[in-house]
Protein backbone atom coordinates (compact mmCIF):
# COMPACT_ATOMS: atom_id res chain seq x y z
CA UNK A 1 0.00 0.00 0.00
CA UNK A 2 1.39 3.54 -0.91
CA UNK A 3 2.30 5.76 2.10
CA UNK A 4 1.44 9.17 2.58
CA UNK A 5 4.25 11.18 1.35
CA UNK A 6 3.35 14.16 4.06
CA UNK A 7 4.02 11.33 7.22
CA UNK A 8 5.72 12.97 9.99
CA UNK A 9 9.07 11.69 10.76
CA UNK A 10 9.60 12.63 14.22
CA UNK A 11 6.53 10.80 15.34
CA UNK A 12 6.55 7.50 16.41
CA UNK A 13 4.21 6.05 15.13
CA UNK A 14 -19.39 32.24 0.69
CA UNK A 15 -17.51 35.72 1.51
CA UNK A 16 -14.94 34.81 4.00
CA UNK A 17 -11.98 36.57 5.30
CA UNK A 18 -8.24 36.24 3.65
CA UNK A 19 -7.55 34.33 7.25
CA UNK A 20 -6.60 30.78 7.39
CA UNK A 21 -8.60 29.53 10.95
CA UNK A 22 -5.53 27.61 12.01
CA UNK A 23 -2.52 28.56 10.53
CA UNK A 24 1.14 26.55 11.52
CA UNK A 25 1.98 23.32 11.89
CA UNK A 26 0.55 21.84 15.03
CA UNK A 27 2.29 19.08 17.34
CA UNK A 28 2.74 15.56 17.23
CA UNK A 29 0.13 13.60 18.93
CA UNK A 30 0.54 10.55 21.68
CA UNK A 31 0.70 7.68 19.72
CA UNK A 32 -3.31 5.70 19.80
CA UNK A 33 -4.75 8.63 20.61
CA UNK A 34 -4.38 11.36 17.46
CA UNK A 35 -2.71 12.39 14.50
CA UNK A 36 -0.81 15.94 14.27
CA UNK A 37 0.02 17.41 11.26
CA UNK A 38 0.80 20.83 9.32
CA UNK A 39 -1.35 23.81 8.79
CA UNK A 40 -1.37 25.61 5.45
CA UNK A 41 -2.43 29.51 4.38
CA UNK A 42 -3.73 27.95 1.40
CA UNK A 43 -3.53 29.97 -2.07
CA UNK A 44 -5.72 32.00 -3.89
CA UNK A 45 -7.11 29.82 -7.10
CA UNK A 46 -5.21 31.75 -9.68
CA UNK A 47 -5.10 29.42 -12.68
CA UNK A 48 -7.04 27.26 -14.72
CA UNK A 49 -8.42 24.00 -13.59
CA UNK A 50 -6.71 20.85 -14.62
CA UNK A 51 -8.38 17.38 -15.25
CA UNK A 52 -10.64 16.31 -12.21
CA UNK A 53 -10.43 19.89 -10.41
CA UNK A 54 -12.82 21.73 -9.78
CA UNK A 55 -13.99 24.61 -11.85
CA UNK A 56 -12.50 27.85 -12.27
CA UNK A 57 -13.42 30.74 -9.77
CA UNK A 58 -14.37 33.98 -10.45
CA UNK A 59 -11.57 36.96 -10.67
CA UNK A 60 -13.12 39.09 -7.12
CA UNK A 61 -12.93 34.96 -5.70
CA UNK A 62 -9.31 34.53 -6.99
CA UNK A 63 -8.13 37.19 -5.10
CA UNK A 64 -9.05 35.61 -2.10
CA UNK A 65 -6.74 33.05 -0.10
CA UNK A 66 -8.41 29.97 0.68
CA UNK A 67 -7.85 28.06 3.96
CA UNK A 68 -5.93 24.48 2.74
CA UNK A 69 -8.00 21.65 3.52
CA UNK A 70 -7.30 17.66 4.19
CA UNK A 71 -10.39 15.44 3.92
CA UNK A 72 -10.04 12.15 5.62
CA UNK A 73 -12.23 9.01 5.30
CA UNK A 74 -11.70 5.78 6.72
CA UNK A 75 -12.52 3.20 4.55
CA UNK A 76 -13.46 -0.62 4.89
CA UNK A 77 -15.36 -2.80 2.69
CA UNK A 78 -16.80 0.45 0.68
CA UNK A 79 -16.39 -1.38 -3.38
CA UNK A 80 -19.59 -0.60 -4.12
CA UNK A 81 -19.59 3.53 -2.77
CA UNK A 82 -15.98 3.79 -2.75
CA UNK A 83 -15.17 5.49 -6.15
CA UNK A 84 -18.28 7.94 -6.64
CA UNK A 85 -17.63 8.86 -2.67
CA UNK A 86 -14.18 9.96 -3.43
CA UNK A 87 -14.93 11.83 -7.19
CA UNK A 88 -17.69 13.63 -5.41
CA UNK A 89 -15.09 14.98 -3.49
CA UNK A 90 -11.76 15.87 -5.52
CA UNK A 91 -14.82 17.86 -7.37
CA UNK A 92 -15.97 19.93 -4.84
CA UNK A 93 -16.13 23.78 -6.07
CA UNK A 94 -13.49 24.78 -4.02
CA UNK A 95 -10.61 27.36 -4.56
CA UNK A 96 -7.67 25.98 -2.41
CA UNK A 97 -5.81 23.56 -1.88
CA UNK A 98 -7.48 20.15 -1.21
CA UNK A 99 -6.41 16.63 -0.47
CA UNK A 100 -7.68 13.56 0.19
CA UNK A 101 -6.52 10.93 2.66
CA UNK A 102 -7.78 7.17 2.75
CA UNK A 103 -7.44 5.17 5.44
CA UNK A 104 -8.02 1.44 4.16
CA UNK A 105 -9.12 -1.25 6.39
CA UNK A 106 -8.46 -5.22 5.97
CA UNK A 107 -10.96 -5.45 3.50
CA UNK A 108 -12.52 -8.31 1.83
CA UNK A 109 -13.60 -7.22 -1.65
CA UNK A 110 -11.55 -4.78 -3.91
CA UNK A 111 -11.54 -1.57 -2.02
CA UNK A 112 -8.03 -1.54 -1.07
CA UNK A 113 -7.56 -2.07 -5.24
CA UNK A 114 -10.04 0.79 -6.41
CA UNK A 115 -8.19 3.11 -3.47
CA UNK A 116 -4.69 2.85 -5.04
CA UNK A 117 -6.26 2.93 -8.28
CA UNK A 118 -8.07 6.30 -7.49
CA UNK A 119 -4.55 7.79 -6.10
CA UNK A 120 -2.40 6.69 -9.23
CA UNK A 121 -5.18 8.96 -11.21
CA UNK A 122 -5.10 11.85 -8.88
CA UNK A 123 -1.65 13.38 -6.47
CA UNK A 124 -4.33 14.75 -4.12
CA UNK A 125 -5.29 11.25 -3.30
CA UNK A 126 -3.11 9.85 -0.36
CA UNK A 127 -3.55 6.07 0.82
CA UNK A 128 -2.87 4.75 4.24
CA UNK A 129 -3.10 1.50 5.83
CA UNK A 130 -5.74 1.06 9.12
CA UNK A 131 -4.68 -2.21 10.32
CA UNK A 132 -7.61 -2.84 12.75
CA UNK A 133 -9.89 -1.50 10.36
CA UNK A 134 -11.96 0.32 12.99
CA UNK A 135 -13.39 3.70 12.58
CA UNK A 136 -11.73 5.79 15.13
CA UNK A 137 -8.31 4.56 14.52
CA UNK A 138 -8.40 5.04 10.79
CA UNK A 139 -9.55 8.59 11.67
CA UNK A 140 -6.60 9.37 13.76
CA UNK A 141 -4.33 7.66 10.76
CA UNK A 142 -5.40 9.52 8.38
CA UNK A 143 -5.67 12.98 10.00
CA UNK A 144 -2.34 12.10 11.08
CA UNK A 145 -1.35 11.77 7.22
CA UNK A 146 -2.72 15.04 6.30
CA UNK A 147 -1.00 18.06 6.13
CA UNK A 148 -3.59 21.41 6.32
CA UNK A 149 -5.29 22.88 9.38
CA UNK A 150 -8.63 22.31 8.45
CA UNK A 151 -10.19 18.65 8.46
CA UNK A 152 -13.25 17.30 6.53
CA UNK A 153 -14.35 14.16 7.61
CA UNK A 154 -16.07 11.65 5.67
CA UNK A 155 -17.34 8.04 5.31
CA UNK A 156 -16.98 5.98 2.61
CA UNK A 157 -20.67 5.84 1.63
CA UNK A 158 -21.24 9.57 2.21
CA UNK A 159 -21.70 11.49 -1.16
CA UNK A 160 -20.92 15.56 -1.03
CA UNK A 161 -22.61 18.05 -2.42
CA UNK A 162 -20.20 20.16 -4.71
CA UNK A 163 -20.58 22.96 -2.50
CA UNK A 164 -19.73 21.04 0.94
CA UNK A 165 -16.22 21.97 1.33
CA UNK A 166 -16.76 25.52 0.52
CA UNK A 167 -19.46 26.25 2.93
CA UNK A 168 -17.84 24.40 5.85
CA UNK A 169 -14.82 26.65 5.53
CA UNK A 170 -17.32 30.11 5.17
CA UNK A 171 -19.32 28.62 8.44
CA UNK A 172 -16.12 27.50 10.76
CA UNK A 173 -14.72 31.27 9.72
CA UNK A 174 -18.17 33.08 10.36
CA UNK A 175 -18.96 31.75 13.67
CA UNK A 176 -15.34 30.77 15.19
CA UNK A 177 -16.50 27.27 15.90
CA UNK A 178 -14.12 24.56 16.07
CA UNK A 179 -16.39 22.15 13.95
CA UNK A 180 -18.86 22.37 12.01
CA UNK A 181 -21.63 20.24 10.18
CA UNK A 182 -25.12 19.86 8.69
CA UNK A 183 -27.41 17.34 7.67
CA UNK A 184 -27.11 13.93 7.49
CA UNK A 185 -29.92 13.12 4.68
CA UNK A 186 -30.84 9.86 4.60
CA UNK A 187 -32.14 9.08 1.24
CA UNK A 188 -33.55 5.15 -0.08
CA UNK A 189 -33.45 3.02 -3.16
CA UNK A 190 -35.99 -0.12 -2.20
CA UNK A 191 -38.91 0.54 -0.58
CA UNK A 192 -37.28 -0.56 2.59
CA UNK A 193 -34.53 1.67 2.19
CA UNK A 194 -37.27 4.71 1.58
CA UNK A 195 -38.78 3.61 4.98
CA UNK A 196 -35.73 3.86 7.03
CA UNK A 197 -34.71 7.28 5.32
CA UNK A 198 -37.90 8.25 6.12
CA UNK A 199 -37.81 7.38 9.86
CA UNK A 200 -34.05 8.42 10.44
CA UNK A 201 -35.22 12.27 9.50
CA UNK A 202 -38.67 12.00 11.79
CA UNK A 203 -38.43 12.87 15.26
CA UNK A 204 -40.57 9.50 15.96
CA UNK A 205 -37.59 7.65 14.48
CA UNK A 206 -35.08 10.03 16.35
CA UNK A 207 -35.85 12.07 18.56
CA UNK A 208 -35.25 15.89 18.50
CA UNK A 209 -31.39 15.81 16.56
CA UNK A 210 -30.74 18.12 14.55
CA UNK A 211 -28.16 16.72 11.98
CA UNK A 212 -31.19 14.22 11.29
CA UNK A 213 -34.53 16.53 10.66
CA UNK A 214 -32.65 19.69 10.38
CA UNK A 215 -33.20 23.23 12.06
CA UNK A 216 -32.11 26.34 12.37
CA UNK A 217 -28.42 26.97 12.89
CA UNK A 218 -26.79 27.27 16.00
CA UNK A 219 -24.80 25.55 18.85
CA UNK A 220 -25.37 21.82 18.98
CA UNK A 221 -24.06 18.92 20.87
CA UNK A 222 -23.06 16.73 18.27
CA UNK A 223 -23.33 16.75 14.20
CA UNK A 224 -22.92 14.20 11.23
CA UNK A 225 -19.40 13.79 10.01
CA UNK A 226 -18.26 17.33 11.17
CA UNK A 227 -15.01 20.03 9.41
CA UNK A 228 -12.98 20.57 12.06
CA UNK A 229 -9.43 22.34 13.37
CA UNK A 230 -6.28 20.97 14.08
CA UNK A 231 -6.02 23.01 16.82
CA UNK A 232 -9.39 21.49 18.47
CA UNK A 233 -8.18 18.09 17.44
CA UNK A 234 -5.41 18.56 18.95
CA UNK A 235 -6.39 19.99 22.09
CA UNK A 236 -8.54 16.88 22.97
CA UNK A 237 -6.54 14.16 21.76
CA UNK A 238 -8.10 13.54 18.95
CA UNK A 239 -10.65 10.62 18.66
CA UNK A 240 -10.49 7.86 21.59
CA UNK A 241 -10.17 4.98 20.14
CA UNK A 242 -12.01 2.59 22.81
CA UNK A 243 -15.50 3.68 20.97
CA UNK A 244 -15.61 1.76 18.24
CA UNK A 245 -18.92 3.41 18.14
CA UNK A 246 -20.42 6.57 19.07
CA UNK A 247 -16.54 8.46 18.63
CA UNK A 248 -18.28 11.54 17.41
CA UNK A 249 -20.29 12.39 19.99
CA UNK A 250 -17.92 11.26 22.42
CA UNK A 251 -15.30 13.57 20.62
CA UNK A 252 -17.66 16.25 20.58
CA UNK A 253 -18.53 16.74 24.16
CA UNK A 254 -14.28 16.99 24.74
CA UNK A 255 -14.37 19.56 22.74
CA UNK A 256 -17.34 21.48 24.04
CA UNK A 257 -15.79 20.50 27.49
CA UNK A 258 -12.73 22.68 26.98
CA UNK A 259 -13.99 25.23 25.51
CA UNK A 260 -15.01 25.01 21.75
CA UNK A 261 -18.18 25.04 20.27
CA UNK A 262 -19.89 22.81 17.38
CA UNK A 263 -22.18 24.46 15.24
CA UNK A 264 -24.89 23.10 13.09
CA UNK A 265 -26.06 24.68 9.33
CA UNK A 266 -28.46 23.24 7.55
CA UNK A 267 -26.69 24.43 4.41
CA UNK A 268 -24.16 21.75 5.05
CA UNK A 269 -25.90 18.42 3.58
CA UNK A 270 -24.63 14.82 2.69
CA UNK A 271 -26.85 12.14 1.37
CA UNK A 272 -26.49 9.04 3.13
CA UNK A 273 -27.44 5.71 2.03
CA UNK A 274 -29.09 4.00 5.20
CA UNK A 275 -28.74 -0.01 5.50
CA UNK A 276 -30.42 -2.22 3.29
CA UNK A 277 -32.31 -4.64 5.77
CA UNK A 278 -34.22 -5.52 9.02
CA UNK A 279 -30.96 -7.45 9.92
CA UNK A 280 -28.71 -4.92 9.16
CA UNK A 281 -30.90 -2.08 10.86
CA UNK A 282 -30.99 -3.85 13.84
CA UNK A 283 -27.44 -4.57 14.47
CA UNK A 284 -26.61 -0.86 13.57
CA UNK A 285 -29.03 0.16 16.53
CA UNK A 286 -28.13 -2.42 18.61
CA UNK A 287 -24.63 -1.58 18.83
CA UNK A 288 -25.44 2.55 18.64
CA UNK A 289 -27.43 2.14 22.02
CA UNK A 290 -24.74 -0.02 23.52
CA UNK A 291 -22.17 3.01 22.75
CA UNK A 292 -24.39 5.19 23.71
CA UNK A 293 -24.65 4.15 27.38
CA UNK A 294 -20.35 3.78 27.57
CA UNK A 295 -20.83 7.65 26.44
CA UNK A 296 -22.93 8.09 29.40
CA UNK A 297 -20.88 5.96 32.26
CA UNK A 298 -17.74 8.02 31.21
CA UNK A 299 -19.40 11.34 30.67
CA UNK A 300 -22.00 11.32 33.82
CA UNK A 301 -25.16 13.91 32.80
CA UNK A 302 -25.18 13.40 29.45
CA UNK A 303 -28.02 11.41 28.79
CA UNK A 304 -30.66 13.52 28.19
CA UNK A 305 -34.48 11.99 27.67
CA UNK A 306 -34.20 11.44 23.71
CA UNK A 307 -31.25 8.60 24.68
CA UNK A 308 -33.47 7.18 27.27
CA UNK A 309 -37.08 7.04 25.71
CA UNK A 310 -36.40 3.67 24.11
CA UNK A 311 -34.68 1.37 26.85
CA UNK A 312 -37.53 2.76 28.70
CA UNK A 313 -40.09 1.84 26.35
CA UNK A 314 -38.42 -1.27 26.22
CA UNK A 315 -38.85 -1.84 29.83
CA UNK A 316 -42.38 -1.43 30.18
CA UNK A 317 -43.18 -3.21 27.31
CA UNK A 318 -41.47 -6.33 28.96
CA UNK A 319 -43.11 -5.68 32.03
CA UNK A 320 -46.90 -5.59 30.39
CA UNK A 321 -46.36 -8.29 28.64
CA UNK A 322 -44.90 -10.58 31.38
CA UNK A 323 -48.19 -9.06 33.68
CA UNK A 324 -50.18 -9.93 30.87
CA UNK A 325 -48.94 -13.62 30.58
CA UNK A 326 -49.48 -14.11 34.15
CA UNK A 327 -53.14 -13.51 33.93
CA UNK A 328 -53.19 -9.41 34.29
CA UNK A 329 -54.57 -8.75 31.10
CA UNK A 330 -54.33 -4.75 31.35
CA UNK A 331 -50.49 -5.35 31.16
CA UNK A 332 -51.23 -6.28 27.35
CA UNK A 333 -52.44 -1.81 27.21
CA UNK A 334 -48.61 -1.12 27.59
CA UNK A 335 -47.23 -2.92 24.19
CA UNK A 336 -50.79 -2.63 22.19
CA UNK A 337 -50.74 1.36 23.33
CA UNK A 338 -46.94 1.49 21.56
CA UNK A 339 -47.78 -0.30 18.51
CA UNK A 340 -50.95 1.99 17.97
CA UNK A 341 -48.63 5.00 18.35
CA UNK A 342 -46.10 4.23 16.04
CA UNK A 343 -48.84 2.86 13.37
CA UNK A 344 -50.18 6.24 14.02
CA UNK A 345 -47.00 7.73 13.43
CA UNK A 346 -46.35 6.12 10.43
CA UNK A 347 -49.39 7.62 9.04
CA UNK A 348 -48.85 10.96 9.53
CA UNK A 349 -44.83 10.49 8.76
CA UNK A 350 -45.02 8.62 5.89
CA UNK A 351 -47.40 10.92 3.66
CA UNK A 352 -45.37 11.15 0.43
CA UNK A 353 -43.52 7.86 0.60
CA UNK A 354 -44.86 4.63 -2.18
CA UNK A 355 -47.29 2.44 -0.89
CA UNK A 356 -44.67 -0.60 -0.97
CA UNK A 357 -42.72 2.00 2.01
CA UNK A 358 -44.97 3.21 3.87
CA UNK A 359 -46.53 -0.24 4.79
CA UNK A 360 -42.63 -0.98 6.46
CA UNK A 361 -42.64 2.04 8.53
CA UNK A 362 -44.30 0.85 11.46
CA UNK A 363 -41.63 -1.94 11.57
CA UNK A 364 -38.74 0.01 10.59
CA UNK A 365 -39.82 2.58 13.85
CA UNK A 366 -40.32 -0.49 16.38
CA UNK A 367 -36.83 -1.86 14.74
CA UNK A 368 -34.94 1.12 15.69
CA UNK A 369 -36.43 1.77 18.84
CA UNK A 370 -36.23 -1.93 20.30
CA UNK A 371 -33.17 -2.31 19.05
CA UNK A 372 -31.41 0.70 20.38
CA UNK A 373 -33.24 0.23 23.54
CA UNK A 374 -31.73 -3.29 24.04
CA UNK A 375 -28.38 -2.70 22.86
CA UNK A 376 -28.69 0.05 25.58
CA UNK A 377 -29.77 -1.68 28.29
CA UNK A 378 -27.80 -5.08 28.03
CA UNK A 379 -24.45 -3.28 27.27
CA UNK A 380 -22.13 -4.56 29.78
CA UNK A 381 -20.09 -2.48 32.13
CA UNK A 382 -16.86 -2.94 30.84
CA UNK A 383 -17.47 -2.20 27.06
CA UNK A 384 -15.07 0.68 26.32
CA UNK A 385 -12.79 -0.26 28.73
CA UNK A 386 -9.02 -0.69 28.87
CA UNK A 387 -6.99 -2.05 31.28
CA UNK A 388 -3.67 0.45 30.16
CA UNK A 389 -6.22 3.60 29.86
CA UNK A 390 -9.08 3.26 31.70
CA UNK A 391 -9.59 2.06 35.15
Amino acid sequence: MKSSPHAHSTDEQHTVHATDPDSGRGPVWDAGRGPGGAGDTGRAADRDPGPGEPPAVSSAESDRTWPAVSVVMPVLNEERHLADAVRRILSQDYPGELELVLAIGPSRDRTEEIAQQLAAEDPRVVVVPNPTGRTPQGLNIAIKASQYSIIVRVDGHSLLPPDYVRVAVETMEETGADNVGGIMAAEGITPFEKAVARAMTSKIGVGNARFHTGGEPGDVETVYLGTFRRSALERVGGYDETFVRAQDWEMNHRIRQTGGRIYFTPRMRVTYRPRPNLRALAKQYYHTGRWRRVVGREHQGTLSLRYLAPPMAVLAMAAGAVAGAFGFWPGWLVPGAYAAGIVAGAIVEGRGLPVSAWVRLPLVYATMHISWGIGFLTSPPGLGQTSAAKS
